[in-house]
């Protein structure tokens, strides 16, 4: 079932005077702004505009998906009790407006949350835009909005929202968008040639002071088609979140910035993947089983005319252990460390984005303990059970359990070598092979959009896993495991769609984690 967020809010210059409303519906599991509504509403109270505010803003959610289950956020605590049924309605203006909002949807379809005032800001905007409208004797205009603009993206990084305003007051003004505007609807991985990126966004060539890994990918042209969302095909290229560009970190890169990356010598495989000598290996090494083929995406536009809502895997490493700052082999042959105090707080900082967004519906989690502990936080908060799936365990390092990277080169050199050269290759001892853990994982990933169709699930795993959901929904080739960094506690999510096709939403996200 696919799940709408709908903000909404009203106001009054006057109380009663002139008054407005504004909503927005958010797609639940990116954040992205689907459609806006605003109108000025002549003289009224704050809460009539408020309780119109949400009436609009369930008709538009209603009008996208009749189906959808909805979570409404407003700042009005009056309008978020009342239509909670823990306060009493007795204004005789809201009675009818509360009636009539509660016969939008089946009352088992949509929940209420109050959030601050600086969390409703796009619907706030919406508001003011239409009461500034009204005041020049006019109604409010979708095209000329900036609501969404001026507003932060309230989706993951790389959010749409921001970048559907810009093109659209770009339109309004007779201008195609500029290059550096993001696109108002998802851009979904496209065919792409050599040199280009997918939905044609081009990669540029380093420069002399520039590393290979730090090439970045540049903003959508104005070319490039608004309005519908595209559907993935296969594609030679990879493609940043939402428009962003792929670069190794600077100094001045805040945390929460994206990026992917050959990680240094001295990172362990369970920390940070090391990239293995040699550029451009053939995808057919090897390393790609039976299995992953079959359920490689086929290239193309998918002919079906509506595959109805994908099953979105939400997928959170674990916090840090004691083993994580020391950049260690920390597998599922090992000590089995829990959390550490740093670990425990990096738990409680997602658990509360996650709850801000009110989207999961259910957690899957490894059966080892770290995993288990960061479910465990983020559950209690959500207030939903965890279920154990062994399926999703960390890859067995074997005798490089515990052991650093440089230590590993120094004890065994000979295995190291054949281990980054080949996914067929065990680590020394037994251990498990990346071929080995991406068979597992395509298996459990298989029986899990299957079990949770049209739903949003938090898959609570480790970096191996989440790197090789990431490289299988890409249809990219094994070694690009080794070129993907991914932080303690950080959120990813790959959407499935009915025909086969995935889309990579997020990556390595970590701004929840910010003071």
């Amino acid at each position: 079932m696919r799940e709408f967020i709908v903000e909404a809010d009203g106001g009054s210059r006057g109380n009663p005077g002139p008054a407005g409303y504004g909503a927005v519906v958010l797609d639940g599991a990116t954040g992205e702004a689907l459609t806006e509504a605003a109108e000025y509403i002549g003289v009224a109270t704050n809460n009539v505009a408020e309780y119109r505010g949400l009436l609009a803003g369930l008709r538009a959610a209603r009008a996208l998906d009749p189906s959808a289950r909805v979570h409404v956020r407003m700042d009005s605590k009056l309008v978020i009790e009342q239509m909670s049924g823990r306060w009493k309605i007795k204004h005789p203006d809201m009675k009818p407006l509360a009636t009539e909002a509660r016969s939008v949807y089946p009352p088992d379809q949509v929940t209420y949350e109050w959030i601050p005032r600086e969390r409703n800001k796009h619907a706030d905007r919406l508001a003011n835009e239409a009461m500034d409208a009204g005041a020049k004797g006019r109604q409010w205009s979708p095209a000329q909005s900036r609501a969404a603009l001026d507003t932060p993206p309230s989706g993951p990084p790389g959010d749409a929202a921001a970048g559907a305003a810009k093109a659209r007051a770009a339109l309004a003004e007779g201008r195609a968008p500029s290059a550096g505007q993001a696109l108002g609807t998802e851009q979904r991985p496209a065919a792409s040639g050599a040199g280009q990126a997918p939905s044609g966004q081009h990669v540029t060539a380093p420069s002399a002071e520039q590393a290979p890994s730090e090439q970045h990918v540049t903003a959508p042209s104005a070319g490039q088609a608004l309005g519908t969302e595209q559907r993935p095909t296969a594609s030679g290229a990879e493609q940043a979140p939402s428009g962003q560009h792929v670069t190794a970190p600077s100094a001045e890169q805040a945390p929460s910035e994206q990026h992917v990356t050959a990680p240094s010598a001295g990172q362990a495989p369970s920390e940070q993947q090391p990239q293995p000598p040699g550029e451009g290996r053939p995808s057919g090494s090897g390393g790609e089983t039976a299995h992953e083929q079959r359920v490689t995406s086929a290239p193309g536009w998918s002919a079906a005319p509506d595959l109805g809502a994908p099953a979105t895997l939400v997928l959170l490493r674990h916090g840090e252990t004691p083993l994580t700052p020391q950049k260690r082999f920390s597998g599922s042959g090992g000590t089995d460390p829990s959390l550490s105090a740093a670990g425990r707080e990096q738990a409680h900082r997602v658990a509360e984005a996650l709850a801000r967004r009110g989207t999961i519906q259910a957690i899957v989690a490894s059966p080892l303990a770290r995993t288990r502990e960061t479910a465990e936080i983020v559950a209690a908060r959500l207030h939903l059970d965890v279920t154990v799936d062994d399926g999703l365990r960390e890859t067995d390092f074997g005798a490089w359990e515990g052991l650093t990277f440089g230590e590993v080169r120094e004890r065994h050199p000979d295995d190291l070598d054949a281990w980054l050269a080949d996914p067929q290759a065990h680590p020394t001892g037994g251990g498990e092979s990346f071929a080995e853990t991406a068979t597992r994982i395509a298996a459990t990933r298989d029986k899990l959009v299957a079990a949770h169709a049209g739903r949003t699930v938090l898959l609570v795993t480790h970096v191996t896993p989440i790197k090789t959901f990431v490289r299988l929904a890409l249809g990219a080739p094994p070694e690009s495991l080794f070129r993907m960094e991914l932080s303690a506690a950080s959120l990813s999510a790959v959407a499935y769609y009915a025909d086969g096709n995935a889309s990579v939403r997020l990556f390595n996200d970590t701004s929840h984690l910010r003071p």
